[in-house]
């Protein structure tokens, strides 16, 4: 079965990156074409929407909002069990030095959707700020919020801050703080075309990137290749190792979901039609 698969270029996918380079899927007749998405959660939608994708690696809450909206996809497993660490950036020359002085500023996000763009909204509950105007600028990917930043187009932007580490050394930009998911991080999903065609070969896929994740956490050298494929610092990556976990064993997080789902009705990013029977609608 051949498919065509996106997620993100960072660490986390690295598991799928292995699994690939070293056959996993092929023995087991699955031809997986992977393509790296550094637009992130919101490309993958469009993906999705677009038929160009079949399978995608994706932020929780990014996929969850889109199938509530009516995204014909369905959630297969929770991937990345942990929450992600989402850095608080802020233009490296600014007078910035506290998250609280950044209300009524814009953020840069990559996309409508994406998880820097629903990631302001759970910044701005947290802090207490009113979530009814937060400002946007549209960039991209990484490269468009170093630049945002750097050019005074957005002022917050909000990315992953181990792969924001680099930037922060060369002077791009300036980490003041972090905002952490309170949820899995990462799910793969499919388009619900591929899961009414084969199921079974979804599972599959989830089984074996899980299992080769587990592989490669316990890998002697894995500090090492994490380093040199990543350009990240040995300590960097150690310290993401230490807070990162897989779904190794496959269990099903059914009260994540349950935060997920309220949070997004919280804010008001999904509609109380959007919120009902939101079970039957999220999982294969």
């Amino acid at each position: 079965m051949k498919l065509r698969i996106g997620g993100v270029p960072e660490h986390f996918n690295l598991p799928w990156k292995l699994a690939i380079e070293e056959g996993d899927f092929r023995n087991e007749g699955i031809e997986l074409h992977w393509t790296d998405m550094p637009g992130g959660t919101g490309q993958m939608l469009r993906g999705f929407e677009n038929n160009t994708l079949d399978v995608a690696v994706l932020l929780t809450e990014g996929i969850t909002r889109g199938i509530l909206q009516g995204l014909n996809a369905k959630i297969v497993d929770v991937y990345v069990t942990t929450p992600l660490h989402w850095g608080v950036h802020v233009p490296y020359d600014s007078s910035f030095t506290k998250i609280e002085e950044l209300e009524n500023t814009t953020f840069a996000i990559s996309r409508y959707g994406s998880g820097s763009h629903l990631m302001a909204y759970v910044c701005a509950d947290r802090m207490g700020w009113s979530t009814d105007n937060l400002k946007f600028n549209v960039i991209g990917d990484v490269y468009g919020g170093l630049w945002a930043l750097e050019n005074n187009e957005a002022q917050i932007f909000l990315w992953d801050k181990y792969m924001t580490h680099p930037y922060t050394v060369q002077k791009k930009c300036r980490y003041i703080d972090e905002v952490i998911t309170p949820w899995p991080c990462f799910v793969i999903a499919a388009r619900q075309e591929i899961i009414d065609r084969d199921p079974d070969v979804l599972r599959k896929i989830s089984k074996i990137v899980n299992e080769k994740a587990l592989a490669m956490k316990q890998e002697e050298h894995i500090v090492e290749i994490i380093s040199w494929r990543f350009n990240l610092g040995q300590n960097q990556v150690q310290n993401w190792l230490y807070e990162t976990d897989w779904n190794y064993k496959l269990i099903q997080y059914p009260l994540a979901f349950d935060q997920t789902v309220n949070y997004l009705s919280k804010l008001n990013l999904i509609t109380a039609e959007e919120f009902s029977d939101w079970r039957e609608k999220l999982f294969m």
